[in-house]
């Protein structure tokens, strides 16, 4: 008996120590054998092995349907495997208080929501509450203004979330996950609501993010994106990863053809030498 108190002891007083810094190619979070049901038995994973590294962009992409979003949800500990383990710092997400998994990932959802009418930078400052009470409490106003800055929201800061745009209220959610400041980051379709600029503004800030010792995950549907910024790409398949490496390896024409049933072009681009991935049109000839 006091052998297993000393043991629960030991693990909760682990638990919450602050976490540092991953060293490169460190592993910060894996998925083994995951399988995951939904909506009355439908398997939407199957089997899925996957790992997450700091330092590292790893893109998941594939046709709707394919798994991706769940896949970050389950990576999130926002939905629980029917089978297989999730381990967040080698350790299964199931051991993890909340408080602990929000001090080492940090997730952007798809949707955008805050019930009540807080300020902009008040949601972005909601970041900062893992770390209320510990030492890294100091960097709160440093964090939140620089995350502010960084994703263009600056003059957004005393306005209403509810009464922002869709691209408005996007960049301010992924502004409050950059505040969080985790090793580990989640961003489910970060580009989808925004302009031209602002995608390539947020993919950018991902780069920054892994240069500096981040792992990200991003869920992307312009696999020409996956091929600019990402260093893995995962392309997922009916709830299966069909290949999982470099954009070169694994964005090639016969794989994406199969895996999104339509005809794709992959090229380099005739300056630059750019990977370019670009679905197959049909001609309209004049007559």
């Amino acid at each position: 008996m006091t052998t297993t108190k000393n043991k629960l002891g030991g693990l909760f007083a682990r638990q919450h120590e602050l976490p540092g810094t991953p060293a490169p190619g460190t592993v910060t979070l894996s998925a083994h054998g995951v399988d995951l049901e939904r909506g009355g038995g439908r398997k939407v994973l199957s089997g899925v092995d996957f790992e997450v590294v700091a330092g590292q962009i790893v893109a998941l992409v594939g046709p709707n349907g394919a798994g991706k979003s769940t896949l970050l949800a389950a990576l999130a500990g926002e939905l629980e495997p029917s089978s297989g383990t999730v381990e967040l710092d080698g350790t299964p997400l199931t051991h993890w208080a909340p408080i602990d998994m929000a001090r080492r990932r940090a997730v952007l959802p798809q949707n955008h929501t805050v019930g009540f009418p807080f300020t902009a930078r008040e949601v972005v400052a909601m970041g900062r509450a893992p770390w209320a009470r510990t030492e890294r409490q100091r960097h709160d106003e440093q964090r939140i203004a620089a995350a502010l800055a960084a994703t263009d929201v600056e003059h957004l800061a005393g306005r209403t979330f509810p009464a922002l745009s869709g691209g408005e209220r996007a960049r301010v959610a992924l502004a409050r996950v950059l505040a969080q400041d985790t090793a580990t980051l989640l961003l489910d379709e970060p580009t989808a609501a925004l302009d031209l600029g602002h995608q390539e503004q947020v993919l950018r800030l991902a780069r920054e993010r892994a240069t500096a010792g981040a792992a990200v995950v991003v869920v992307l549907h312009d696999l020409g994106v996956a091929a600019a910024y990402a260093d893995r790409v995962a392309v997922l398949q009916d709830g299966r990863i069909a290949a999982d490496g470099p954009p070169r390896t694994v964005l090639t024409a016969d794989l994406l053809t199969r895996v999104y049933q339509h005809p794709v072009d992959v090229f380099d681009h005739p300056v630059t030498g750019a990977q370019l991935v670009l679905p197959v049109r049909g001609r309209h000839d004049d007559h």
